[in-house]
């Protein structure tokens, strides 16, 4: 198809996702064709460099030759099979491969389909341990000012982005908010979790945490000193901690999983987007602890399970991921390359009308002063258009832009990247 036929079916049919569609009728969208490495190409054979990593996943790129082998390979002999009363190879070795290499203590791999199920399903598992722990009032739940966890009805609940969770108010769960802990608001932050938890922890299942980073809120960095007091808090009170590493995990902010940074394990953990590049697929890894309050008999199981779960193309993918880390060193190629990302900010710093910049990983954030702040703001879209003409996909959170690319990106197209997103900024602040 020509790029004018597939916008018009689109426009006919498709319904986008955080689209105004009304406007969508007048957009001169990127019609991308096809993928390679850090790169976009659209129907116009223009090239687009990926700032985003599609959403967070292409962490590994697009079309890495040994993630397409797998796939294929593992499609010609066993593409899908439930895992109800089934077990089959490549699950089994994720499984063993996953809980080698999560935080101490993560003994057990519950599989999914993508980072917002992996919340669901720990929501539920939270609350049904506890139940069968001898704790059924142990039912609510608590997240962080900011927090966005995902887009089912469970993950909405946890959210606390308010454009995001307003227009469900009366469909989500109860959920308790606590002050995101800004480095001039720490304090504030850890004693009303502190208190919290003293008072009310005989009612509460789990605390949810992006650890270091919370992403779509506008890639807001905190100290993870606050992670660390979170956990001891948690082990005090008897309260399971639950790390959303969907977003963080799988080098992004620089260690495998963003934990690290605190040197912590949570309870319960959940993974996906990265874990298996180009395939929907996530788990959640639970502790013994955890995985014992579902010991027993038939009313004692989980009493969740998704189609997909453990799906073996998925598997055979996110068993790849991992053998590619290792063998081309992914995390190192994150150590080398985040000063450049960090350097790159400390200039966009410079710029009149940008508020403040954080880096951290491959990770680069800044806020740009508008009138109408937060997600709703337009500057970043300003941004977006700029970058678009200079050749680089850009989309942005509100009045925050911010670079997240694959973390196998050369350092050339890096330097193009954060080269772009600097004039594009400069552009945007300076337009009448």
């Amino acid at each position: 198809m020509d790029r004018a036929s597939i916008v018009a079916l689109d426009r006919a049919h498709v319904w986008h996702p955080y689209t105004p569609m009304d406007a969508w009728k007048t957009t001169d969208p990127i019609v991308v064709t096809r993928a390679r490495g850090a790169w976009l190409e659209d129907a116009d054979e223009k090239r687009f460099i990926d700032g985003n990593a599609s959403w967070w996943v292409a962490a590994l790129g697009h079309g890495h030759p040994r993630l397409l082998a797998a796939m294929r390979a593992q499609a010609e002999t066993l593409a899908h099979c439930s895992l109800a009363g089934i077990a089959h190879e490549p699950a089994a070795r994720l499984a063993e491969e996953l809980v080698a290499i999560a935080p101490r203590g993560l003994e057990r791999v519950f599989f999914v389909d993508d980072g917002s199920t992996a919340i669901d399903a720990a929501v539920k598992m939270a609350a049904q341990s506890w139940k069968q722990l001898g704790a059924p009032k142990k039912t609510r739940f608590v997240a962080l000012d900011g927090a966005f966890h995902g887009d089912t009805v469970g993950a909405t609940s946890l959210g606390g982005v308010e454009v995001f969770r307003k227009p469900f108010a009366g469909v989500t769960f109860e959920c308790v908010h606590v002050p995101f802990p800004a480095q001039d608001a720490y304090g504030r932050a850890f004693a009303a979790i502190s208190k919290l938890l003293a008072t009310e922890s005989d009612s509460i299942a789990a605390v949810f945490v992006e650890p270091v980073v919370q992403g779509a809120a506008g890639m807001l960095v905190y100290d993870p000193a606050f992670l660390r007091e979170l956990r001891e808090l948690c082990d005090a009170h008897d309260v399971w901690l639950v790390a959303d590493e969907v977003f963080t995990g799988y080098g992004r902010t620089g260690p495998m999983w963003a934990c690290e940074h605190a040197g912590i394990a949570p309870d319960i953990m959940c993974v996906g987007k990265a874990m298996s590049a180009y395939v929907p697929m996530g788990a959640v890894l639970a502790s013994e602890r955890v995985f014992a309050a579902f010991r027993g008999g038939r009313d004692r199981a989980f009493l969740h399970g998704h189609t997909f779960c453990g799906n073996p193309i998925g598997a055979a993918l996110a068993r790849e991921v991992l053998a590619i880390y290792r063998d081309e060193r992914i995390l190192d190629r994150v150590a080398s390359a985040a000063p450049r990302i960090a350097r790159a900010f400390e200039r966009i710093a410079t710029i009149p009308g940008v508020a403040r910049v954080r880096s951290l990983g491959m990770i680069g954030a800044a806020d740009l002063a508008d009138d109408r702040q937060g997600y709703l703001g337009g500057i970043g879209w300003r941004v977006y258009d700029e970058g678009r003409a200079r050749g680089a996909y850009l989309r942005p959170l509100g009045s925050t832009v911010y670079v997240c690319p694959p973390l196998v990106i050369d350092d050339a197209d890096l330097d193009r990247l954060l080269a772009i997103l600097e004039e594009s900024v400069r552009a945007a602040v300076s337009a009448p």
